[in-house]
């Protein structure tokens, strides 16, 4: 169960003038409403607020979105089963966070309205209007797009990060079974193509590092490192630059 006082820590509240629980876990219909890019809500965390929030440092809020509850074939999916996703919608940024060297701010990668695809444990959840939102850093981010559909054209990656395309091999056993190598006695790849690459991270003087590979290099990069994802049926990892050992 998440902390109010822990969540309300990341964002700011201003004019809040009431706070008085909700019973028997109902809620009214509410609204959300956008006002100078601030969100102006009228529940957090099932508690009465009349404020706007707004995320501090280098948090960005997210409503996610829905999670999966059947397969691409129509199967439903029970409640424990179905598919918890990490992607949603940035409603707001907080102003970032400072280098600790120059004082410079760091600038936040993404803006409102974009789409995120963001790390599996990462984020605190917490529900405002009665819908699910995530407060992540942006740091978390792995990939951003614009559109309703994630595709190998519009997907961008921040900060260090690289896309790198990995193939899975298949063998094929005697009997004619064919397996993939990413069963769990065996490790995923860790060599690909490079497709898409960050704008560097920002040095002291706020200049941008430049980042070392160029898209088309094939790189390999350290074992378990990155996080997957996939875009159709295609399998991606999200490589920090650190992480990349050798290009070829």
């Amino acid at each position: 169960m998440k902390v109010f006082g822990f969540a309300t820590s990341l964002l700011a509240l201003s004019t809040c003038e009431a706070f008085s629980p909700f019973y028997n876990g109902v809620h009214p219909l509410t609204t959300t409403r956008m006002t100078n890019q601030v969100l102006k809500a009228e529940t957090l965390e099932g508690w009465k607020i009349d404020g706007k929030i707004k995320p501090v440092n280098n948090f960005i809020l997210i409503k996610k979105a829905e999670d999966q509850k059947q397969t691409e074939t129509g199967i439903l999916l029970s409640k424990t089963a179905k598919i918890v996703k990490t992607e949603g919608t940035v409603v707001d940024v907080g102003p970032g966070k400072l280098h600790p060297d120059s004082g410079r701010p760091f600038p936040m990668p993404v803006e409102e309205g974009d789409s995120v695809i963001y790390g599996k444990y990462d984020g605190t959840e917490l529900k405002i209007d009665g819908y699910t939102h995530s407060l992540i850093r942006d740091d978390d981010i792995l990939i951003k797009f614009k559109g309703g559909q994630l595709t190998e054209e519009n997907v961008e990656v921040v900060n260090d990060c690289v896309l790198v395309f990995v193939e899975t091999r298949e063998t094929e056993t005697s009997g004619g079974l064919v397996l993939a190598t990413g069963s769990d006695d065996q490790k995923r790849p860790s060599t690909g193509v490079v497709v898409k690459v960050g704008p560097g991270r920002m040095a002291s003087n706020g200049d941008l590092i430049p980042m070392s590979v160029d898209v088309g290099d094939s790189v390999k990069f350290m074992d378990f490192a990155g996080n997957e994802i996939k875009i159709g049926e295609k399998e991606y990892s999200v490589v920090k630059m650190p992480e990349i050992l050798a290009k070829f």
